[in-house]
């Protein structure tokens, strides 16, 4: 079990150059936009436009702050996304367009390049109790939590990360004062997860 501190993500230009986004996990470590099994990352968007395109990536976005945006994904209906929205899964291949509800708004973006991983992302209420997985799992604190694994226990502070693996065989209690995001990563062709 790992903990990836808010102030250690690595900040970094957009694929577009509209911006900056904050990552906070990506493998294989050190890979780039361009060659990413799979990445974890923040954006701070304050103005409307396209996203960027990533052939052969699936992707999923969730607000974190704000009053977030109206997606309109491959010239389909709009999608509002704010912060009671599911998260959202769409192919990150395809034309994204995003307009801001009313003015800046923060993201967490999920990406898998498929036929390697596969993922999902889960809101949690807490407290809660979450079993244990074969999956390769995070979970990015909202607010401050904490995560307590039999005599174990793990501070997060906002935007902070647990990450962990199939080596915890037994239950995470989750405490805290909002609720948390659950990433699930998956390996789609036999690697080990990491």
């Amino acid at each position: 079990m790992k903990t990836l501190r808010a102030s250690g993500h690595k900040r970094m230009p957009w694929k577009n150059g509209g911006g900056e986004t904050v990552e906070i996990a990506v493998y294989p470590a050190g890979a780039s936009i361009a060659d990413f099994d799979w990445r974890i990352s923040m954006a701070t968007v304050a103005s409307d436009g396209p996203f960027s395109i990533f052939p052969g990536v699936d992707r999923t976005l969730s607000i974190l702050s704000g009053n977030g945006m109206e997606l309109t994904i491959d010239g389909g209906s709009p999608v509002t996304l704010d912060l009671n929205s599911e998260p959202c899964p769409f192919p990150a291949d395809r034309p994204v367009f995003a307009a801001l509800v009313d003015g800046v708004t923060t993201d967490l973006n999920v990406m898998t390049r498929r036929g390697r991983f596969s993922h999902r992302v889960i809101r949690l209420p807490t407290p809660m109790s979450l079993p244990p997985s074969a999956f390769l799992r995070f979970v990015l604190a909202t607010g401050k939590h904490t995560i307590a694994f039999g005599s174990e226990k793990f501070d997060l502070g906002p935007l902070d990360c647990l990450t962990f693996g199939a080596e915890v065989t037994g239950d995470l209690v989750i405490s805290g004062d909002s609720e948390v995001f659950l990433i699930e990563l998956n390996p789609e062709g036999g690697d080990d997860l990491r």
